[in-house]
């Protein structure tokens, strides 16, 4: 092994003794082998064979000895690879690969090869198990379904050729029993959706399907609203997923084919499990970004210690066009700039010639939503350095932000500054709309949407009086009408407004109007306009307090 060393450092180890020589070098290699080593969780996809772990770590195919250690790359194409199968003698892995720019199936030696590429079909494919002879591979593609919102099975040769459709109308995951002749399977499956504790119609069920005969029957018991996924046969039993136990937590359990009774195997109170997938002698699942072994004769469950040796590319500095990536904006006070945000950072461009500028320069935060005070000095931002998003404040031509407020977690949106520079508005996830006093340096509450969702709370906006002194913003009510307030910053009171309102002399607020429209039949469609229209004689606004 050579170790480049710098200069000062050589002329170090000249002067030291042969044998303390040695112990340097033999330090300095087994730290840089160490930094390169690293335990990152989040395996995902993982199968077991008799000795051996196969899971999906960056992407990629990555194998490792059930007892733990260094993981070996198996794969690095461009795309994303899922879903890795051991045969049943362990020699091959099937999984899902994208190295032509399409989801289909791959067969390739345990030790490494050539991967061996199965489909060739336009709809993506995912690996579902092997056949327990290890002469084809179950895999589940919605190629011939009509619609991809749903899946159905296919055999194909681990050698190639045609794809051999089964006759089931649909097909999600799946395990054969030991003797091949029936599978164990859900028709619908909610593993790959973004909510948890699902109770709906949607809600996967564990059958047993003779291919002999073609018959079925439904095996978890059909009065409970939990859940049942990934279905693994051994031997007499079925294990499976399911949230039905008091951890409300996706764990093991085990369904007797003799006795028809299931009990609770995992008792994980923290995460779910996800993606279970049984071998010889043990299931190997994912819960917490941590792999974890259980065995089927010791009834108990273990963590898998694993290091990886990779390049991080992923991590390697590089450049970002972020011109597609832009998502909000704002200009300042004289036109001659705009703040730009992509890609989680805030930008300064100019409006016709001049230099760009990343103003935040975080690699490891988010900054959202920038806002330039009307006074020109100070840039308003979301950032979540502090782990949870809070407002920051960054004076502008200056490389230092301070953060003003620790709300904790939660989500906010769009800032209006007022016009003395002062406040600042803005409504959150929670439809709380709030005003942030930086002289002061307190949150003031101010009101409440009621039923606000994500695109409603984007667009959301208010507008202040001249004077920093009153603003005013539309939002829903209980009725799911729409009305316009007025809240008075200096007596902290809020008034709805009427439709139109006469405030002082020849001083008109035309405030709203909802209109709901049919079209084309049955298809409805609501039109919100809100028009306000100040209306002044006097060159300065004087605006009293609405009773």
């Amino acid at each position: 092994m050579y170790i480049w060393l710098p200069l000062f450092f050589a002329n170090i180890v000249l002067q030291l003794s042969m044998h303390k020589k040695i112990i340097l070098l033999f330090t300095l290699a087994f730290n840089l082998n160490a930094f390169a080593q690293t335990n990152p969780g989040l395996f995902r996809y993982a199968d077991v064979s008799a000795n051996q772990i196969v899971f999906i770590y960056s992407n990629d195919v990555w194998t490792v000895p059930k007892t733990g250690g260094e993981a070996v790359k198996l794969s690095s194409p461009a795309g994303v690879e899922s879903s890795p199968k051991f045969s049943p003698d362990g020699d091959m892995i099937a999984f899902t690969g994208n190295y032509d720019g399409n989801q289909d199936l791959y067969v390739m030696a345990t030790k490494g090869s050539v991967p061996l590429r199965l489909t060739s079909h336009g709809s993506p494919e995912r690996v579902v198990a092997w056949q327990p002879d290890g002469k084809k591979i179950l895999f589940a593609s919605a190629r011939e379904s009509g619609r991809t919102r749903f899946n159905q099975f296919y055999a194909i040769s681990a050698e190639g050729g045609p794809a051999e459709k089964l006759t089931l109308p649909y097909g999600e995951f799946a395990s054969y029993s030991p003797d091949g002749k029936k599978l164990a399977l859900t028709f619908r499956t909610q593993a790959f959706r973004n909510w948890k504790r699902y109770r709906g119609g949607w809600k996967a069920d564990i059958h047993t399907f003779d291919l002999t005969n073609n018959t079925s029957e439904n095996i978890t018991d059909l009065v409970t609203t939990e859940g049942n996924e990934f279905p693994m046969w051994h031997q007499d039993d079925i294990y499976f997923l399911s949230d039905r136990g008091p951890e409300l937590r996706m764990n093991i359990w085990r369904y007797d084919m003799k006795n028809k009774r299931s009990e609770q195997v995992t008792t994980f109170t923290d995460y779910d499990i996800h993606f279970p997938s049984a071998g010889p002698d043990d299931i190997v699942f994912e819960a917490g970004g941590i792999l974890y072994l259980y065995n089927f004769s010791s009834k108990t469950t273990k963590p898998v210690s694993i290091s990886l040796v990779s390049d991080k590319a992923s991590l390697k500095p590089r450049l970002e066009k972020v011109d597609k990536y832009i998502h909000h904006q704002a200009i300042s006070q004289d036109g001659s700039r705009v703040l730009m945000e992509a890609r989680g950072e805030i930008f300064s461009l100019p409006a016709e010639k001049g230099y760009v500028k990343n103003l935040t320069q975080t690699d490891t935060a988010a900054e959202r939503y920038p806002a330039w005070s009307p006074d020109g000095k100070n840039i308003a931002f979301w950032s979540d350095r502090s782990g949870e998003y809070e407002l920051w404040l960054q004076p502008y031509g200056q490389e230092q932000a301070k953060q003003l407020t620790h709300y904790g977690a939660g989500f906010r949106y769009n800032m209006f500054w007022s016009p003395d520079s002062k406040k600042i508005a803005f409504i959150d996830k929670a439809m709380k709309i709030q005003v942030y006093d930086l002289a002061r340096d307190e949150t003031i509450q101010v009101d409440q949407a009621q039923y606000f969702l994500h695109g409603a709370l984007e667009n959301f906006s208010c507008s202040w009086s001249p004077d920093g002194k009153y603003f005013t913003y539309s939002r829903d009510l209980k009725n799911r009408h729409h009305a316009v307030f007025i809240f008075d910053y200096g007596a902290k009171k809020l008034h709805q407004v009427p439709v139109v309102s006469m405030i002082q002399g020849n001083q008109f607020l035309i405030l709203k109007e909802n209109i709901s429209t049919s079209e084309h039949f049955n298809r409805f469609r609501r039109i919100t306009a809100i028009l306000i229209i100040l209306l002044f004689t006097t060159m300065q606004l004087s605006l009293p307090s609405l009773p």
